[in-house]
């Protein structure tokens, strides 16, 4: 087998090979925490400062402003000031931002189809789905809940 010159053999693997560079980079950015959620909320159009920070819930604003900022260094975002009154700033995919479009729509399909499962299973060894007749919310003053002292957690 002929290792590609992007990848990197693996120590130890014997013989296989490691991520690809350029795909682990690209989960390196887009994994970054906001990012891809951003390019996923512009995905369905332009939005203003504060029409991402409604979208995009738990994001400070000063996060906010640190990864558009990223992202439209990397060519991913343009950012438009529109004139007023009131002056607005409208930020939108580039063509670049553009091409992310199908890959993460597939990969959010992948989500609803495979990972939502997966996570049901979390945490059983068995892979079995939970009881769906235990109760999953903990009683109110009870933030870890009866099931989990019940489990040994």
């Amino acid at each position: 087998m002929v290792a590609r010159p992007d990848s990197v053999p693996a120590p130890g693997a014997g013989g296989h090979t490691a991520c690809d560079g350029a795909l682990a980079h690209a989960f390196g950015f887009l994994g970054k925490r906001w990012n891809g959620i951003l390019i996923g909320t512009l995905m369905h159009g332009p939005a203003s400062f504060s029409g991402l920070r409604r979208a995009v819930p738990g994001i400070s604003e000063s996060v906010l402003a640190s990864r558009l900022t990223e992202l439209s260094t990397a060519g991913l975002i343009t950012r438009e000031v529109c004139p007023g009154p009131p002056v607005t700033v409208v930020y939108s995919l580039t063509d670049s931002g553009q091409a992310l479009v199908p890959v993460l729509s597939d990969l959010a399909a992948w989500s609803r189809d495979h990972l939502t499962a997966a996570c049901e299973r979390v945490g059983d060894p068995n892979g079995d789905a939970p009881d769906a007749s235990a109760p999953t919310d903990p009683a109110p003053g009870d933030e870890f809940g009866a099931r989990r002292r019940s489990e040994g957690a």
